[in-house]
């Protein structure tokens, strides 16, 4: 047990510490790592789109993010680990190029893609794979998260053009990597 256990306690132990750590620097700096979040059409902001999911506007802004980063990180995680980082990998880049074409103009930084990532590839699972399992985590995810619905639509100071694109890129993996036909 501690053989599964430990490297998917440890992978998001490292998570949490580095989006911790970054975020103290960030603060000691008077926020001056915000400028590599994502700024759309502009190409000197492209770099933002690995850099933006580990940034925030503060302390609050992190706090708000990371609880749901490790649960769904968790449920994510019940599969394996190799997994786990190839859908993080498809949703932090296909989300910050989404939102680095398409989003409105202002600085674009946090981990809520990730987190409306990893929501909508949970949700995705159950629908593609149809699987006992995948189905309890999503009833579970639904249970826990269903208000993120409205987290997708429009709202002055929030990036729900984040939250919308790494939900499609969660979905879009999970029907990508499906591991079962859907009937």
């Amino acid at each position: 047990m501690t053989a599964w256990l430990a490297p998917r306690l440890q992978l998001l132990a490292g998570i949490a510490g580095l989006m911790l750590l970054v975020q103290l620097i960030n603060s000691l700096s008077g926020d001056a790592l915000n400028a590599w979040g994502v700024l759309p059409r502009h190409l000197g902001s492209l770099p933002g789109i690995l850099f933006a999911p580990w940034l925030h506007a503060g302390w609050w802004h992190l706090l708000n993010n990371l609880p749901g980063l490790l649960l769904l990180g968790w449920l994510a995680l019940l599969g394996s680990p190799r997994r786990f980082v190839a859908a993080s990998a498809f949703i932090i880049l296909g989300s910050g190029l989404l939102v680095w074409l398409l989003a409105r103009p202002g600085m674009h930084l946090g981990a809520s893609g990730w987190v409306f990532g990893l929501w909508g590839l949970l949700l995705g699972r159950a629908w593609f794979e149809r699987s006992l399992g995948s189905l309890l985590i999503a009833v579970l995810v639904l249970f826990y998260y269903g208000g993120w619905w409205f987290g997708l639509l429009p709202r002055q100071g929030i990036s729900f053009e984040y939250h919308l694109a790494g939900a499609l890129c969660g979905v879009l993996y999970a029907a990508l990597t499906r591991t079962s036909r859907r009937n």
